[in-house]
């Protein structure tokens, strides 16, 4: 009840203090100008309160940013002592997702423990951990510690029954940025389950493989927590940056994209890139850091 009071009262706080940051919001709207596709961007100065948001409250498909949310739903599971951070699990072929993961090249009866499953989703972004993870705790369950702690249309489609019509449309998950930010910054804050269960998620949350977008144009000294998600048609990204000068949030949402290219050079991924390097020295003007020559090669992590 504590935590939810809590929850509550920062969501009025944000709703009634919050201002518009118009400097910043001109220089994200010309960095959008002429994408081909659909964008959406939140963005929270988590010092200040001030926000960006353009399209902000728009539906957009997750991908495998709705792997955070998932994570919650283990959490409390846990936190309820209905499964066990470290017990162990046994892989079976038939739940394979059809890839590279990590986790998919198991064989059948291999064992694993659960908290290793939980950080390959997170951290690799493996598919087999998270379709697996779901079937675990079930979309249900997920959507509905979405909806209790507030979030109006952040929910799991696939696997779920009711959601087949919005599945068709937007994938596994729809979100929108505004609720991407608020999802990281509960964590973040200590908010999300349990301040316990806050810490263990975010500790997975800054240790990403994928680090080629958002977080290639984020000095390596600095924290970032974060998760990406990748469609043919849409390329996305949340990130919580913990900046010297103060904490700042963003996501950055593209769909119906024409540059469906699985390449690094894809038009969205540029895009967020532009959009993380703006945001680093908009809020550290005095940071002379910049990604190091030669360093492309080395983010060829596709």
């Amino acid at each position: 009840m504590k935590y939810k009071l809590i929850f509550l009262f920062s969501i009025f706080y944000c709703a009634a203090f919050a201002q518009t940051d118009k400097r910043l919001t001109e220089k994200l709207q010309d960095a959008v100008k002429g994408f081909n596709g659909q964008v959406g961007i939140f963005v929270q100065n988590l010092k200040t309160g001030k926000t960006v948001a353009i399209k902000a409250d728009t539906l957009f498909p997750t991908a495998s940013m709705i792997k955070a949310s998932i994570q919650c739903a283990v959490m409390d599971k846990i936190e309820k002592g209905e499964l066990q951070y470290n017990q162990k699990l046994v892989y079976r072929d038939s739940l394979l997702y059809p890839g590279e993961d990590i986790l998919g090249s198991f064989k059948d009866g291999d064992t694993i423990e659960l908290s290793k499953v939980v950080m390959l989703m997170i951290t690799m972004s493996d598919n087999t951990a998270a379709t697996w993870l779901q079937k675990i705790v079930t979309g249900a369950y997920v959507n509905n510690w979405l909806e209790q702690n507030g979030f109006k249309v952040m929910r799991v489609n696939s696997r779920v029954k009711g959601r087949e019509s919005i599945r068709a449309r937007y994938g596994w998950g729809v979100t929108t940025p505004r609720e991407m930010c608020r999802l990281f910054t509960m964590i973040r804050n200590g908010e999300a389950v349990s301040p316990a269960a806050s810490e263990r998620m975010y500790r997975d949350l800054v240790r990403i493989y994928w680090d080629n977008r958002s977080r290639s144009q984020i000095p390596p000294y600095i924290q970032a927590a974060s998760k990406d998600g990748s469609l043919d048609e849409s390329r996305s990204e949340t990130v919580l940056v913990n900046a010297p000068h103060g904490d700042y949030v963003f996501s950055v949402i593209t769909n119906n994209n024409k540059d469906q290219r699985w390449t690094s050079d894809n038009e969205a991924c540029l895009l967020i890139e532009k959009i993380s390097a703006l945001l680093w020295h908009y809020y550290e003007p005095k940071s002379t850091w910049k990604p190091a020559e030669g360093i492309a090669k080395y983010m060829l992590n596709e």
